[in-house]
């Protein structure tokens, strides 16, 4: 069974990037819908909780949507076992085009590694329609940590090796895996700590209980101003709008993979979908990410408005997929 799957997937992944094929289970070019799209509510499930940042995304894109498309998209919010749930009921809706997953990395992408048994296959169940934004992480350590930049944090880790414990907001979560990576990348020997949410887990690191974490922008940027944290850096390629001043950590010389990598915000439809629909609404998605108040909007949450076809989705899913396969196997996080 292992081998027949690692053969699936070497077989998805060995697809060309471009091809239709990275729609990742859409219907071929030749099926089409049976009548103009749409002509009926259209739902975006969001396996989260109200009024979380991908719930905000969500509502965002969907009161844009509604009125380009001229029918309501209504946000459905189906939370539990780290968005499991939710995604997995888009898996297994009709594929019309009526029934989209907006959600984080966590349950497109991630969630496979972390869980032995999953109620669907990212590859296999669901079409990529368009990459929504990407969600970097600023990495802060404590007030009184005698450090400023990458390079120093990585030189006092070295020098305090099984000292310095790390947070995170949960097992699995990005803020783990590129803890893990870091404390093993310096030979640190980090404790990890993690935290029912990331609102304790800043808590903890004010007070000291731990010396650094990577956080949101929106968490941490109110205690980075009130000199309560110190911001190192920030994931990704690009300096964050919220954060303007604060330098990425590739940018001060922390040249791995991982530090280029940052969560993201995606949109899926169920496996089958006709491609013409897909098309449609990664189009439709496309004109709604562009929008200037719509970039705004999104980049005083942390972060940054990409909206790209279903193609260009599917070459970073290509690109992404290794990066956190090869993370959560460092980690040795497992969540059943």
């Amino acid at each position: 069974m292992k081998q027949n799957q690692e053969l699936n997937r070497r077989q998805w992944l060995g697809h060309a990037a471009g091809a239709a094929a990275l729609l990742v289970g859409a219907s071929p070019l030749g099926a089409s819908a049976a009548e103009p799209w749409p002509t009926k509510p259209v739902k975006i499930v969001v396996p989260f909780n109200a009024g979380g940042a991908t719930d905000t995304v969500a509502r965002v894109i969907g009161e844009k949507l509604s009125a380009r498309l001229g029918q309501p998209v209504l946000v459905d919010n189906k939370g539990g076992a780290a968005g499991i749930l939710g995604t997995d009921a888009v898996a297994k809706a009709a594929p019309d085009g009526y029934t989209l997953v907006l959600s984080l990395s966590t349950s497109l992408l991630i969630n496979q590694f972390l869980y032995t048994k999953m109620p669907y296959n990212p590859q296999r169940d669901l079409a990529l329609v368009s990459l929504i934004a990407v969600a970097p992480t600023v990495l802060v350590v404590n007030a009184s940590l005698p450090v400023s930049n990458g390079a120093e944090l990585m030189a006092y880790m070295a020098k305090n090796k099984g000292k310095l414990s790390y947070g995170s907001w949960g097992v699995g979560s990005q803020a783990h895996l590129a803890g893990a990576h870091m404390s093993q990348a310096q030979d640190a020997e980090m404790s990890h700590v993690a935290y029912k949410g990331e609102a304790p887990m800043l808590q903890d690191l004010i007070g000291g209980q731990i010396q650094m974490a990577f956080a949101s922008a929106l968490g941490a940027k109110p205690h980075i101003e009130t000199g309560k944290l110190k911001a190192i850096g920030v994931t990704g390629e690009q300096r964050m709008t919220v954060l303007p001043n604060v330098p990425t950590l590739p940018e001060q010389g922390l040249k791995d993979e991982v530090y280029r990598t940052s969560g993201w915000v995606g949109m899926a439809a169920p496996a089958k979908t006709p491609v013409d629909i897909v098309q449609k609404i990664s189009s439709e998605v496309r004109a709604v990410c562009a929008l200037p108040d719509v970039k705004e909007r999104i980049a005083s949450m942390g972060f940054m408005a990409v909206g790209n076809t279903p193609e260009q989705f599917g070459t970073f899913y290509k690109r992404e997929y290794p990066v956190w396969e090869r993370l959560v196997k460092q980690s040795g996080a497992q969540l059943d």
